[in-house]
Formats: structure tokens, sequence, C-alpha cells
């Protein structure tokens, strides 16, 4: 029985509560919040540390009117409770239910999509000249992680930011911090001196009486600037955000809502200033297991509460495991490889590497258009770089593949984690476009394996050739085929069985599928031809030609959208050889894939072996 949380049905109801129901209220959230992620998986020691701050912003503002934007968005499970989705809050990541992350269609209080990092003050920056120009009032609030703040994004545009006149506050969540009691105690001082509006009344007086004086004043008033700054920046932590032009308040115990009401309605008052808010927040907040261990309960698959123990346990590896496995294997014999991270050291498998070879591992934090030139620099200073990234994310820094690394054809292995439809994260995070981005560049090699052996032999092959490639390979336990294994070659791909009626020709994860497919195909009279592509690019043409000259149909299956794909390499190739072959694509049609389980998300996208079965019978 929730005796707060279950009379909560939108933001007007927190109003109403004392300070004292709120503390109530706040453990409330938090027990239910671990509750649905210990079923349905999700980011969990996020959004427990936001509880009081996400209550206190719904407090002081008026949503929808007033606009919250969550960075990244892995934080906002508490927003959506209390912005009347806390009966559906159970369906969270399930199909058909809520998402993970800020939706529009979902809620008028969700205002802007977030999925990937550092966007949210840019956002906001836009909608506050937006309200400006539409000569409205109302306030806008970015909530962005010191995690996000590390993206290069969110500094373009704190710094465009500090030079617009606009009401525009940003609120800086800073989990990897506690505050000292000394530096704590000067800085609470310090920010509740610098909020209070007698201070700049004060300023300014000072200034308008030494500028009077005559031959003197103005050196004077200089003077006293210089002293001021000089003391600022000894004692003020946000001198930096100062600069920038924003006003800085904090910091702030994000754990403390009379404290962050206090400020955040202070921030209000200043007009024509974008405020920056630093507070401080303690990820996992109330939940031990999650607070002991932050970085594995983020996100995480669903767990017993009383042990934080994962329900599903697997003996196998994840390809990320092997990727991981693999390269910490290689670099003991071959001094010049190196691994690069994202900010997702734990999530690609470079962990152990990470612990074993300290000074080969660099993890440049959420900053992938930086990580991909590092990665150029490293390998045009004669080193083999590996840069582990999931593949949307790798979409972010799309330029820098093409003009850093392709155009030079440096020495750089891009290890594609998580492509392909990845689940109950949803449309920000399937990672069904990397085949169409990369393989339309110069220079570049694509490999796609079937399983775990597959992408060992794969990683030690790109390091060993010339230039730039590319593994993409799908969440999950790696898979396992019982067939003999036909060794690695250059652009070649993999003939699994032979058949009359037809071919499959599917790349990566699709392989099991089409096996599937041609088991049930065997059944129904009809025998095909099943190839495991291997090589996304460069494509093993000479089998091509052979192919399209035994059969009159052919079906790709790939992991990916249709468009710009793998099956559209086969078919522009097969067209300009003027081959007399049907070629059917088997893909992602031209519409964003939302959450749910992965053999959900085929099913419905009929890429599952009965509808791909089904597909071909028509035929």
């Amino acid at each position: 029985m929730n005796e707060i949380l279950d009379s909560i049905n939108s933001p007007a109801d927190l109003k109403k509560l004392n300070y004292q129901e709120l503390k109530v209220l706040s453990k409330e959230l938090r027990d239910y919040v671990i509750k649905v992620v210990s079923e349905n998986g999700g980011h969990l020691a996020s959004n427990l540390g936001v509880v009081e701050l996400t209550l206190a912003l719904h407090r002081v503002f008026d949503t929808p009117r007033d606009k919250i934007i969550w960075d990244v968005g892995h934080q906002s499970y508490i927003h959506k409770i209390v912005t009347g989705r806390k009966d559906s809050f159970a369906t969270l990541r399930k199909i058909n239910g809520i998402s993970g992350f800020p939706k529009r269609e979902e809620s008028v209080h969700d205002v802007f999509e977030t999925g990937h990092s550092s966007t949210s003050i840019s956002a906001a920056l836009g909608m506050a000249k937006a309200r400006d120009l539409a000569e409205n009032n109302y306030s806008i609030v970015a909530v962005i992680g010191d995690g996000a703040l590390t993206g290069g994004m969110s500094f373009e545009a704190l710094n465009h930011a500090g030079d617009f006149p606009t009401n525009l506050i940003v609120i800086l969540n800073d989990n990897e911090m506690s505050i000292s009691h000394n530096i704590g105690g000067l800085s609470n001082y310090l920010s509740k001196l610098r909020t209070e509006p007698a201070y700049f009344r004060m300023k300014g007086r000072i200034e308008t009486i030494l500028n009077r004086i005559p031959m003197i004043g103005k050196s004077m008033f200089k003077g006293a600037e210089r002293l001021r700054d000089w003391l600022k920046y000894l004692v003020v932590p946000g001198v930096f955000f100062e600069e920038l032009g924003f006003k800085y308040l904090g910091p702030i115990d994000g754990h403390d809502i009379r404290k962050l009401e206090d400020v955040i309605r202070r921030a209000k008052t200043y007009n024509g200033y974008p405020v920056l808010i630093h507070v401080v927040t303690v990820k996992g907040k109330g939940y031990s297991i999650a607070e002991n261990n932050p970085d594995i309960y983020h996100g995480v698959s669903p767990f017993f509460i009383e042990n934080g123990e994962l329900k599903a346990k697997n003996s196998k590896s994840t390809y990320s495991e092997v990727l991981g496995n693999t390269l910490t294997e290689l670099a003991e014999k071959n001094d010049r490889i190196v691994a690069v991270s994202a900010a997702m050291t734990e999530g690609t498998g470079l962990s152990g590497f990470a612990s074993k070879y300290k000074e080969r591992f660099f993890d440049v934090g959420i900053a992938e258009q930086h990580a991909v030139t590092f990665c150029a620099g490293l390998a045009a200073g004669g080193f083999r770089p590996v840069f582990a990234v999931y593949s949307t994310f790798l979409q972010r820094a799309y330029d820098q593949i093409i003009h850093d690394v392709c155009m030079q054809r440096l020495n750089v292995v891009f290890a594609v984690d998580r492509a392909g439809i990845v689940g109950s994260d949803g449309e920000t995070h399937q990672g069904v476009f990397d085949i169409t981005y990369l393989r339309h560049i110069p220079n570049i090699r694509i490999m796609s394996p079937k399983d775990g052996k597959e992408l060992t032999e794969m990683l030690k092959m790109a390091l060993s050739l010339e230039g730039p490639s590319a593994i993409r390979y799908p969440r999950g336990k790696a898979k396992e085929f019982e067939f003999a294994h036909t060794p690695l070659e250059l652009g070649k791909s993999e003939v699994i069985t032979e058949g009359d009626d037809g071919v499959i020709i599917a790349e990566g994860n699709m392989v099991a599928i089409a096996l599937e497919v041609c088991e049930k195909l065997k059944k129904a009279g009809r025998s095909f031809t099943l190839v495991n592509a291997r090589f996304i690019k460069p494509l093993d043409e000479e089998l091509l030609v052979g192919l399209s000259k035994k059969h009159k149909l052919i079906y790709t299956m790939e992991d990916n959208v249709v468009s710009g794909g793998f099956g559209s390499s086969v078919l522009e190739f097969l067209s300009r050889m003027k081959a007399d072959v049907d070629v059917r694509i088997i893909g992602y049609d031209d519409s964003f894939i939302p959450h749910g389980e992965k053999e959900e998300l085929y099913f419905l996208k009929k890429i599952d072996s009965e509808s791909v079965f089904k597909t071909i019978m028509k035929e």
C-alpha cells in the first residue's frame, strides 16, 4: 500500500504535500521503480538518484506549460510516474507499453525526445528562443548529467547560450562526486550569498560609486574587479560556467527538496540570464546494492531485489565479452594494440582490457566524435586502435569516420556493438542503420559474424589488414553452430547448405534465422542454398555471379534497414552485371522500430523465421 503515491495523478497533486509527506513519497517512488525495473529491466541507479530533484522541479514549475528536457532521458522514470503514467509504468519497455525514454506521443509533459547524450541544452536553448520570438512567458529547464556534460555538443550549447540574454535554466545533475563538509559548507554559503538579489544590487551600487570618483574611480573599480576575479578562481566552483555567461548556483544537495525548491525559485528570478544550478546526487540512492555498484545497475536486466542477482543466467559469453577477451589476448602479443571506449567500458566488454593494459586503454567519455578522430591520431602514430562502440552511438561520428579515418586509410577498427535490433531500449538505440551509413564510404571494410568464433577471427583479420575495418555484431549471447566452420578468407562468403529452388544470403545475426527458414522450406519440399555473407564490403562478387547463373531467385536477409543496406549492395552489383535474377531484400522498412523484446520485434517487422518462410512460399 503506497500511502502517498496512490494519491498522485498529476504534478498538481505534488504541490499539496508537506515536506514530511514528500519524504514518504520519495521512498514509495524508489520502491516502485525498483519493483518494476527488477521485473522489466531498465535504467535503475540513475532514476533512484533523481527522485527529490524531479519532485522539486514539478513543484516549482507548471508542466506542460513550463518545459523540462531530460538529457539522455534514462533518468525520466519518476517524471513519467508523476505526470499521469503511474498506472502504466508497469509496462515499462514492454511492447506497446511506455518507453524507457521521454516520448512526445506518450505525454504532453514529454516535450523533447532524448535517448542519446548531450542534446538537452541545445534543444532547451532553441525552445527558449522560440518562446522569446513568439513573445511568450514560461520557463524552460534542461537537466543534464555530469557524464553527458563530457559530450562536445553540450559545450557548444553552453557557449552559444552564454551569448543570449534569455531566461534558461540548466540543472547539472552531478552524481559522481560528493560534497565534503568543509568545501560543501563554504560552497553552500557562497551559493546562498550569490543567489541573494541583495548581492547583485550591492555589486551594482559599488560599481556606480567607484566610477563616479574623479580620476581614480575607474582604475579603483578595475583593480577591485581583478581582485574579485582572482578570489573567484580560488573559491567559487562555478567560475567556468560564469565565464561562459551563466549565473552559477551551487553545489546543492540533490536529496533535500526544500533546498532544491529554494534555489530553483531563486533561479527563476533572474531575467535575461541563463542560469546553471549544480545539484549533487547519489546514483542508486535508497537501494544499497545500486549505490555500491552504480555502473552495474545503471542499465540492468531483470534481477532479484533481495540480492541484486540477475534472474536470467547463462554460461555462454556475450558477443561483447568475446570481443573484449579476444582483444585482451591479442594485445598480449602486440603492444601496438590499444582500445578506446566512449563511456561504455563495461557495456562493450573492455573491462578486462582496461584492467590489464591501463596504459593502452582510453575512455574518452561521452564523446564519440572525439573518440573516432583520437583513434585516427593513434593510428597515424603507428598504433592499432580498436574503438568499441554501440552502433546507435557511432552514427554520431559520421563525418569523423569519413574525413579523419577512411579518407586517410588509417588502421582503425570499429567494433560496432549492439548492431541490429537491441530490444527494450527502443527507437533511439536500435542499431539498424550502420550498414547503410558505412558501406558507401570508400576504403572501409565491413564484416558481420554469424557467431562468436567468427567474431574472434574477424577481429584478428581486421587488426592484420591495412586501412579501416568495421565489425558489426549483435547484443546478447554469442551464437554457436553445430555445422563445420569454413576458415575465414577476406571478401569471401560461406556456403552453408546447397539447394536448387533459390538462395538466401544472410548477414550476421540473420544467419540463425535463415537456417530455421531453410529447415521449414525443406519440410515443405523446397531446397534453398544458404549463404553466410560474412563480408558486407567487399562483396563476394565471384560467388554472386555464380549464384545468379544457377538460380533465378535470391533473397537477402539483414539486421538493418532495407534502404542502402546489404541487400541493396547485392542488388546494385547484380544490376551492373546485368544478371538475369530476381533479388528480394528482407530487412526493416522505412520506419523507426519501437521497444519490445527482440523476438517480438522480429515478428512485428516480419523478419522472424515463420514470417520469412511464408513470404518465400508465396513466390
